[in-house]
Order: C-alpha cells, then structure tokens, then sequence
C-alpha cells in the first residue's frame, strides 16, 4: 500500500493508550476489537473521530465555527491521512416528544411531500366521500343520473346561520324576480314559503335562507334548462348550489350540496389547499387541535376516580363522593331516588345505564336534584344532573388554589389523545389518502406500520393521471429509505415510533441507515458496536450495510465484538492484553486469517468457538459449560 491510502497514527496516549503506532488502510472496513477497557474506544472515539472532525470544524471560517463544538485535540504525536469524520455512537438521546422514527430518517418528509402532490382528500365525516373538483357540465350529468321523473329544486344559499332582520335581503331577491324561499331557524325545520308571504322570524336564533331558482322534473330533454339554472344558483350561492331530489318511489327526499369546488355533497366540508405542512403534526396548520401535535393528553382518568369499584358509593367508591361530603351526598341520593339504583349497592355491579350517568351526567336531560347548604338549609332544582367527571374538569379549570390542583392531579393521566387517537394529525390530514380505490391507504395508517409492512403497501400503491409522475418519483426515495432501514434489522419499528423510546442500538442503526441514503463519500465513519441488541439472523444484513458504506468510497472503523463482524473485516485490530493500565497495546494487527495465527492474540474476543462440548447442572453450583477455541495454541477455556 502506498502511503496516500493509509491513515498513520504515531504515538496515540490518549486515556490509556500506550504511545501506539498503527498503520490503517482507507476506503476499508476496519475492526477494533479487544476486552472491555482495552482502549478501543479510546482509540476509535477519542483519537480518530476527535482529530478528524476538529481538523474539519478547523477548516471552516471563524463565523461557522462559532456555532459548532470544537473537540479537544488528542494526544497524539502525528495522525495523517484523515478524512472528514463522523460518529454513530450507541446514544439514545433525542428526549423531544415530538420526534419520530420518520421525522429523524426525514421519511415522514417525502411522506408529507407525496400526500400533499399527489393525494386525494376526503370527507372526514364522511371518509367513503371522495373530494374532487367538478365543472358544471360534470355537476349536471352527475344530477341526470337520477331516477326519471325525479322531482328536483334548485336552491342557491343566500343566508347561513346569521342573526338580524332578513328583510332588506328579501326585497333584493324580490327585485330580482324570485318568487319562493326556504327559511330555517336554528335547528329547527326549513320551511318553504312564496316571497310574499314570508311570517316574522325569530330574532334570538340564527337563520338560514335559500332562494328557489327552479323546479324541475328529471326527463329527457331538460339538460338545458338544468345547466343554466344551476350555473344561476351557484353565481347566487358563491359557488354552492342545493339540490332537493324526490324520486317518485322514495319517500324522503334527498338534500345534495354542490359545488365545482373540493366540497362534500353531503355536509358542505370544504378541504384547505393541501400543502406538505397540512401532514406535520410539528405544525399548526397540521397538528390535532386537541393534542396539539403530541398524540397524548392528560385528562382524569376513570380509574382513578372510581378507586374502590367493589364497594358501594355510600362505602366510598368514588373517593370525595361519600357521606362524609353532606353537597355530594345529597345530589346522589336524589338521583337514587329518581334513577332508581341503591346506594349500598357495589358500583361495579350497577347497571351501564347508571356509570355513565354518574361519571358523565344526564347529557342535558333534566333531573329534580337536591343540594344541601350550610346550617341545615337546602334547595331543589330541576336541572341536568353535570356529571363527575365533568365537574372534575370544571373544578381543575377553574381553580387557581395550588393544594387543590395538586390533589385533582393525582386523578390525572397521560392518554391517547381522543381527538386523534394518538395520530396527531388534524382530521383533514387523516382524511387524505393516496392510490387508486380500494388500494389505497392514508397518512396515520401508514405511519402506524412495522416498516416491512409499510413498505409492501407503498409497493401495491398506483398512481395515474396528474398523480402519476411526481408521485412515482417520490414512492421512490421513501421506499429506498425504508429498505435501507429493513437492511439494519430494524423492520419491526414503526414510523410514529417516538424516538425516546428507541434503544441507543437502534438509535445507532437509524443513524446509520440515514448516512446510507446521504451517499456521501470520502468520510470516515466511526461506529460503537452496531451489532449490539440486533438478532443473529440479521448480522449479514448489518454487514451488507457497513459493505455498502465502504463501497461508496468510505472508510469504515467498527469497535466490535461480533465475531462475523471480524471475520468479514478488511483488517483487524486486537486491543489488550487486559483492561485500563493493563491495555492500551496493540495486540495484534492485519486480516481476520493473520489475527487467528498470530502468536499474541486475545482468543477470547478472535477466536472462532467451534463447540460447546458439554454443559451440566451441579447442585449449588449453576451451569458450567466448556467452549473450545480454534487458536494456535488450541486453548481450552471453562465459563
């Protein structure tokens, strides 16, 4: 070798290294193995990575460096040959709440990317409502499809839910020519009437009014006279328009909302402009706005309220609402009383019917209830009955008294959220899908895949029409992310995964399933036991990976005890003899074949175990089993 493809170390002392002289090759995969405290990571870490990012931080202009960590340069006499360096240590150290497997790989990027150019929207009441936008001759053929003589009104929204006298808008429409409207107040029913005979309104509801632009039968030649009268609702209704079909064998009608834009015919939902940041739950335009992104809440918890269920409310069931509590007692006998359940009854054997109504109230019906006030007095009122537990938020939103927030929190919990069920994400983000019918899939589900699965399903998803290009090109990158990411042994995670959860072994193999789809060359790449936590069934797939690093022209130095790790290593390099003052020393150096033949190496992290001869069960001793090691010295070792 020549010496511009070597990395030369002379007289490395850092830690407990002993003045050591290596020789590396570049552009190769290198192993660092040894007992623990033989000065591996001194090695790797603290002497190879150290230098070589300091002299690359070094090399910037004195603006850049002031934002970046400047490491202490080694103790070291002479290192040559370096490269840009970068470390994907065993440090789980991402505590941010908010990130996820897919936001640290950058998937959940292109993820977002491909659903905002290339997804289509749905109704999130009604999620079988595919959104799209139509022209006026689609609206009209899509209304022709109805049963013949189909009777069909044309109705333009002039109103919606507004407080105020309709009169000066009456007489504008009378100007016109209009000679009917539809009026509803409040919740209330609409009510057809001719413009002239419209009666008083009430002016404590909100009220909505539509203008009658034609009525019709459903019938041959009536194409015409549908296209212009809709075109007039919709100049009328700011481009809505209402259909009311009555089909001759059908009893109610049928109310259709139309519009050439985004918008459900069924309730009038009308999508934003779906952009990337409508499917980052980091946010606004795209978080829950229950969770506020997090896909957690802490709210009370039923448990903990009900702490006692086999005892009865008079024993103390739910704990603040016993007969030590004269307000609260009061208010549940008269519910027994009128409910009809017992109060020495066990809670949990109280009918479904009767928890509820307990833990969440008489959702607005009212109840005769009784509440006993100071010196003996009390009052009854006839009012829906609030609840436990919302009286419990009540209480928790309304009171400033530290002491009493400390003991309503102790009823507490951290939940998924119920807004979103732990997605995240806004209802129009989860209402967005991509592929063609009946294959397609949306944003929450695919991030709740393991990624194996996720990344079939990206497989099985087709794109025509405008979708086609742009979303084929990103299905693309994601699915390379991802099966570099398989490659690691990692295809059980999930994309929603947070990335506090992760191990610092599978925080590693991210990292470096990332570095894998940056395709950076010329940089050394330092590594701490990659194969640490990974099944042994994956290693080939872990070392296909490192391989894959190394023939993009990198320089790889793994510290390693895996022992297909050694074996497929370009170079070896035995750290020891023992631990802290007692390593620090190159043992032994060179190929995997060089390492099993010389004299001085650590058989107990080189060598190949070719068979566990025995292990036997002694009584008041454990298990013993004897490895014999294929060295040069045919050493035999008892564990």
């Amino acid at each position: 070798m020549t010496n511009s493809r070597l990395i030369r170390i002379r007289g490395a002392r850092t830690h407990n290294l002993k003045g050591i002289d290596l020789d590396i090759p570049r552009d190769a995969f290198v192993v660092i193995t040894g007992v623990s405290g033989s000065g591996k990571s001194s090695l790797a870490f603290d002497t190879l990575y150290a230098e070589g990012q300091r002299r690359y931080v070094e090399s910037l202009s004195p603006y850049a460096r002031q934002f970046l960590h400047l490491m202490e340069r080694p103790d070291v006499d002479l290192i040559e040959g370096l490269s840009p360096a970068i470390a994907i240590e065993q440090k789980a150290n991402n505590h941010n709440p908010r990130s996820t497997v897919g936001t640290v790989t950058e998937i959940a990027d292109y993820l977002r990317l491909l659903f905002a150019r290339a997804g289509t929207p749905h109704c999130p009441e009604h999620p079988a409502r595919r959104l799209a936008s139509q022209t006026l001759s689609q609206l009209v053929d899509q209304l022709l499809q109805a049963p013949p003589e189909t009777k069909a009104t044309l109705l333009a929204p002039i109103v919606r839910e507004q407080l105020g006298d309709l009169h000066p808008v009456i007489d504008g429409l009378r100007a016109q020519g209009f000679a009917r409207v539809q009026v509803q107040a409040g919740s209330g029913p609409i009510e057809d009437h001719p413009i002239d005979a419209l009666p008083p309104q009430p002016g404590d509801q909100p009220l909505s009014l539509w203008v009658v632009i034609d009525r019709l039968k459903i019938k041959g030649a009536i194409r015409e006279r549908l296209g212009e009268s809709l075109e007039m609702a919709m100049r009328l209704g700011h481009d809505q328009a209402i259909v009311v079909l009555e089909p001759p064998m059908q009893a109610a009608p049928q109310r259709l909302r139309l519009s050439p834009h985004l918008a459900c015919p069924d309730c009038g939902h009308t999508p934003s402009n779906l952009e990337p940041s409508l499917f980052s739950f980091n946010s606004p335009a795209g978080a829950c706005p229950q969770c506020d992104g997090l896909g957690e809440e802490t709210r009370f918890d039923v448990d903990r309220i009900v702490q006692f269920p086999h005892l009865s409310l008079a024993s103390g069931a739910i704990t603040g609402w016993d007969q030590r509590n004269t307000f609260a007692w009061s208010i549940l006998e008269s519910l027994s009383e009128q409910e009809g359940f017992a109060l020495d009854e066990p809670f949990d054997h109280l009918s479904r019917q009767t928890q509820d109504l307990l833990l969440f109230g008489s959702a607005g019906r009212p109840i005769s209830l009784r509440y006993e006030l100071d010196r003996g007095r009390s009052v009854v009122r006839h009012e829906a009955f609030e609840g436990i537990l919302p009286n419990l938020e009540r209480r928790w939103a309304q009171t400033d008294n530290t002491t009493v927030r400390e003991e309503l929190g102790k009823l507490r919990k951290t939940q998924t959220c119920s807004g979103c069920g732990g997605s995240r994400l806004c209802p129009q983000a989860r209402s967005v899908r991509v592929g063609e019918p009946g294959h397609d899939t949306d944003l929450p589900s695919l991030l709740a895949m393991p990624l194996q699965v996720a990344h079939q399903t990206l497989s099985g998803l087709q794109f025509k029409g405008a979708h086609g290009p742009v979303g084929e090109r990103l299905l693309g990158e994601i699915q390379a992310r991802l099966s570099f990411l398989i490659d690691v042994g990692l295809s059980y995670l999930s994309l929603d995964r947070g990335a506090a959860t992760l191990s610092g072994g599978e925080s590693q193999r991210i990292r470096l399933a990332s570095q894998i789809g940056a395709g950076l060359s010329g940089v050394l790449y330092v590594l701490d036991e990659p194969s640490i936590g990974l099944h042994q069934r994956d290693n080939e797939r872990l070392l296909s990976t490192l391989k894959k690093l190394q023939a993009l022209g990198n320089s790889v130095v793994v510290v390693e005890h895996d022992e297909d790790a050694i074996r497929a290593a370009d170079m070896v390099i035995d750290m020891g003899p023992g631990a802290g003052s007692h390593g620090g020393e190159v043992v032994a150096q060179g190929s995997p074949a060089d390492i099993a033949t010389a004299a001085g190496s650590s058989p107990a992290t080189i060598y190949r175990v070719v068979e566990a001869s025995h292990c036997q069960h002694t009584a008041g001793q454990g298990v013993s089993a004897v490895f014999r090691f294929a060295g040069p010295a045919g050493t035999t070792f008892r564990i």
